[in-house]
């Protein structure tokens, strides 16, 4: 397990007591109607999360909630010519590991769960193989530096919060359409239909900031997590393969540096023209060792 692997605890920490608070304003009506104990809610919940790092639930569930789906034969083809390289290289059996394609016109792929790796369609169709190779050793090298375990259980962990929040704004919205329409002539209740508005809105900008904020932390440890799988790759015989698919990121123009502190905070990557600084130098180190 790597350092940024650990670092990327931070922001499950921070989530933890926002979600086990979110899940106790779900249980309240619950145990009102049926009884139901707020440990086996908040039990079941969490033990729901280890799920999705079993291969099986990666296949049928995680892949579709990300929107991907499986190769067709013509990309699954593709894929194991590439795929095959990258895994005789790092030593480990075929069936370890789940390929999905996401249909986006975007250069990307990324590892999620355990198992799961998934790759664009326009990378697909655009990368040559053995850039497609380095891109799928960079992905990998997440998995192997156990980078994929914090950002799944964060995200599990993140789904009550979100939801506690959009349904707090609905209700928001829905007090001042009524205390606009309904008690405009009554000065006591627009004085209460206000403060109800008031105290939703508030609740849901505390989730919503604490989300914010635990996902700030996410990129911070997501930025290190890139380098360190860009280090794995070399390692692993294919930085110059990964360097020149990035480099092909900055041919595309999809390369541009945050410019403002949210932006910062924001960006999970680090630029791609720092990367290949950084894996031709890791390059240069591996070569001045072998001799």
């Amino acid at each position: 397990m790597e350092s940024s692997a650990l670092a990327a605890l931070t922001p499950v920490i921070a989530l933890f007591p926002l979600c086990l608070l979110a899940l106790a304003v779900f249980w309240l009506p619950l145990h009102a109607l049926w009884g139901l104990s707020y440990l086996l809610l908040a039990g079941g919940y969490l033990l729901a999360g280890l799920l999705l790092f079993l291969r099986p639930v990666q296949v049928l569930v995680l892949a579709r909630l990300l929107g991907a789906r499986r190769p067709t034969r013509e990309e699954q083809a593709r894929l194991d010519t590439a795929w095959r390289s990258v895994l005789q290289a790092a030593g480990l059996p075929p069936r370890r590991y789940v390929l999905a394609v996401l249909p986006a016109d975007e250069l990307n792929a990324f590892a999620c769960g355990g198992h799961l790796v998934v790759v664009t369609t326009l990378a697909l169709e655009t990368l040559p193989r053995d850039e497609l190779a380095g891109v799928l050793a960079h992905e990998l090298s997440h998995h192997l530096g156990f980078h994929t375990v914090a950002l799944t259980l964060a995200q599990w962990l993140g789904v009550p919060v979100l939801l506690l929040a959009r349904i707090g704004f609905f209700l928001q919205n829905v007090a001042s359409a009524a205390t606009t329409s309904y008690a405009s002539h009554s000065a006591t209740l627009t004085f209460i239909g206000r403060v109800v508005s008031g105290i939703l809105t508030a609740v849901s900008w505390v989730f919503l900031s604490g989300l914010m904020a635990a996902n700030a932390l996410g990129n911070i440890a997501g930025r290190g997590s890139e380098f360190q799988a860009d280090e794995r790759a070399v390692h692993l015989g294919f930085g110059r393969e990964l360097s020149n698919a990035l480099r092909r990121v900055v041919a595309n123009g999809n390369d541009e540096r945050p410019q403002t502190w949210r932006e910062r905070l924001a960006a999970a990557h680090p630029p791609a023209r720092t990367r290949v600084a950084r894996i031709e130098a890791n390059r240069r180190a591996v070569r001045d060792a072998a001799s």
